[in-house]
């Protein structure tokens, strides 16, 4: 079972990757999401990377509880997420919609369609 885990090489944390990533990255939105790529990363594992705007929820246990939601959507998800963006590059997704969403299934109905539109 270890094929759905989320291990500290994948996590997207070092401000120097980042800060590529927004400098030569692609955008891409869908529904409440919107993904920021870059195929070509400096290391050769896939890292991924999750932020809600304070602008939208003010309250952390809102953006901590939409940050867990997307890392879930991403480990479960991961086999469509590294067809659609490879296996050896960078993203950030990012939870764009002031209204909180209700459920899990809407959060990973919208990283699907972020990944069948990639394809």
């Amino acid at each position: 079972m270890k094929n759905f885990g989320y291990p500290k090489v994948e996590k997207l944390k070092q401000k120097k990757e980042i800060s590529l990533l927004f400098e030569k990255g692609k955008w891409q939105t869908c529904g409440n999401l919107r993904i920021i790529f870059l195929k070509e990363n400096l290391t050769e594992n896939l890292q991924f990377g999750v932020s809600v705007s304070k602008r939208f929820y003010k309250k952390a246990v809102d953006r901590n509880r939409i940050k867990r939601l997307l890392r879930e959507a991403f480990r479960l998800n991961k086999n469509n997420f590294t067809e659609a963006f490879g296996t050896n590059s960078s993203a950030m997704l990012f939870y764009i919609s002031p209204t909180k969403p209700k459920h899990y299934s809407e959060i990973e109905a919208n990283f699907l369609k972020l990944c069948e539109q990639k394809k």
